[in-house]
């Protein structure tokens, strides 16, 4: 290769069997390379043509290999990955009122959320999530957890009508979450949010307040809505308001807000959604293990809506991979709609990844592998026998595949997992600290 037939100088190439950009929709490329330069994507080609047009500092050869943009989770309560398995089989506000908040009430503390925020996102990167969305107590730390280890989060300071562990109430609730917001609103992997916990949970006034606050600010508004018929069936007997009628009226539902469940829809609430280009994010198998109801995902996309998923907290799921969540999102899809061709597995890839970034406002540096965009993405190797035959990539990723077949992933452009081993999370002293807290929360339990 002479001189003159190089053009441009790159860090990283990485050559895939198949690429699937996402952008363009339904779209597999093979045999391309994926050219990157300092964080953003600088080139999606062939190789042969790479070959003449770029020169790469480091070349990563995935022969078997999908490559795509990393997975946007966009909800969970990341710490509560430490009450994993605690209290299974039980319906949503048994499972809460008996449980959990107990629980939380003895354990929540800045180490518990440091730990369990760590522990969640080893999973998550290890099954392929590059972006996830947080909804619990210490913000802060979780937000400073997520940057040390180079992942992006959006991060949602909880609001609550009553005390926790995080504060006294509404007023301390936004002085904190003013402060989250002031530290954290310039930085490229830190996106500040607010956190209604549920309707059910917070009042009209701070409601309007934290409508104030995204209007200031710009921040996200994420919320739990309609999770259950109870909550609906509650709200309808106590204030003759649907809740997803009562927050519009407040302005609630807009382009900044993020509706999570959404299981108990009917036309009114629907149109509400899509009238006001707020999103919805989906999370089927929370939604499924606590029976809290059947998110109608076709009907909201073919109304306009923005659909993306999140796995929940991992107390009620009981695991943070992404593409699990994607095999059950497209089955109940097909199911609810009663249309085998209901939410394609590239729709349900969209879901995961640009529909997330859309939800998040960054549509424009995520989601997708265009150039220029952030150099998040995973490969995933489809060697495996019982991955074998692969006539569409697409589908396998969507319905043969889990998450531990991930085998690489760079956020930024930096390598966070190389062939299958995490490279900035010390997993041997992480299990360590887990252990500690597993034998703290049973001794608890069996009391």
């Amino acid at each position: 290769m002479t001189a003159d037939t190089i053009t441009t100088a790159a860090d990283i190439r990485i050559n895939a069997r198949w690429v699937i950009p996402i952008e363009p929709a339904d779209t597999v490329l093979e045999n391309h390379a994926i050219i990157i330069r300092g964080s953003r994507i600088l080139a999606v080609i062939p190789q042969d043509q790479a070959n003449h047009e770029f020169h790469a500092r480091e070349a990563v050869d995935l022969p078997d290999h999908v490559v795509m943009p990393g997975l946007i989770n966009m909800h969970g309560h990341a710490a509560m990955s430490l009450f994993r398995g605690l209290a299974d089989d039980l319906p949503l506000m048994t499972w809460l009122n008996d449980h959990i908040w107990p629980a939380e009430q003895k354990f929540i503390s800045e180490q518990f959320i440091a730990d369990g925020t760590q522990l969640a996102m080893a999973e998550m990167l290890r099954t392929g999530t590059t972006t996830f969305s947080d909804m619990y107590f210490f913000p802060e730390i979780v937000s400073q957890a997520a940057h040390d280890a180079g992942m992006r989060a959006q991060v949602c300071f909880p609001l609550l009508d009553f005390p926790t562990a995080w504060g006294s109430g509404p007023e301390e609730y936004f002085r904190k979450g003013a402060d989250l917001i002031e530290t954290w609103e310039t930085d490229e992997f830190i996106m500040p949010a607010i956190g209604p916990h549920a309707p059910y949970t917070v009042s009209d006034g701070p409601l309007a307040t934290a409508l104030a606050l995204s209007r200031e600010t710009g921040a996200r508004i994420q919320m739990h809505l309609h999770e259950t018929a109870f909550e609906v069936d509650e709200a309808v007997k106590t204030s003759e308001k649907r809740p997803t009628q009562r927050i519009d009226e407040i302005g609630l539902l807009g382009p900044n807000t993020q509706c999570v469940h959404m299981t108990q829809l009917d036309d009114s609430d629907i149109d509400r959604v899509a009238t006001s280009g707020g999103h919805v994010v989906h999370c089927p198998e929370s939604n499924l293990k606590l029976a809290s109801g059947l998110c109608p995902v076709q009907r909201l996309i073919d109304q306009g809506v923005n659909v993306a998923i999140g796995t929940d907290g991992a107390a009620s799921n009981n695991d943070l991979d992404l593409f699990g969540e994607l095999r059950s999102a497209a089955m109940i899809a097909k199911v609810t709609a009663q249309d085998a061709a209901a939410l394609s597995a590239h729709q349900a890839l969209a879901m995961a990844t640009i529909n997330g970034a859309r939800a998040l406002g960054r549509e424009h540096d995520l989601g997708s592998l265009v150039p220029g965009k952030l150099a998040d993405l995973i490969a995933i190797d489809l060697s495996d026998p019982f991955l074998q035959p692969v006539y569409d990539p697409a589908s396998h990723l969507v319905y043969s595949n889990h998450g531990r077949a991930v085998s690489h992933s760079w956020i930024h452009g930096v390598p966070q997992l190389q062939d299958g081993k995490l490279t900035r999370i010390d997993v041997a002293d992480l299990t360590l600290r887990v252990n500690g807290w597993r034998e703290r929360i049973r001794q608890s339990e069996t009391r």
